[in-house]
């Protein structure tokens, strides 16, 4: 293996991981932090007549997951193609 593929291969798995980290991130602070742990604070405002706590810990986080799923498929295929390892 050459030094330049060693290379490519560490920031491929690098961009990746940050993409990963930052995904769960996001997943996480709506799931948990605005669902339960702040959902005092969050309940003072309603969506749809309902407290937004209850909408987050409810609706919220699968919404928030099912668009993380997409984005996270779109950024990789970008990464993949910037590394020239995309599938066909």
């Amino acid at each position: 293996m050459s030094h330049d593929s060693n290379d490519s291969a560490i920031a491929y798995w690098r961009e990746h991981l940050r993409l990963l980290t930052v995904c769960l991130v996001i997943w996480f602070s709506v799931s948990f932090l605005l669902g339960i742990l702040f959902v005092g604070q969050v309940n003072r405002v309603t969506l749809g007549g309902y407290p937004l706590g209850l909408w987050f810990a409810m609706q919220g986080s699968i919404f928030t997951f099912v668009v993380l799923i997409f984005f996270y498929t779109w950024k990789m295929s970008k990464i993949d193609k910037k590394y020239d390892v995309e599938e066909e």
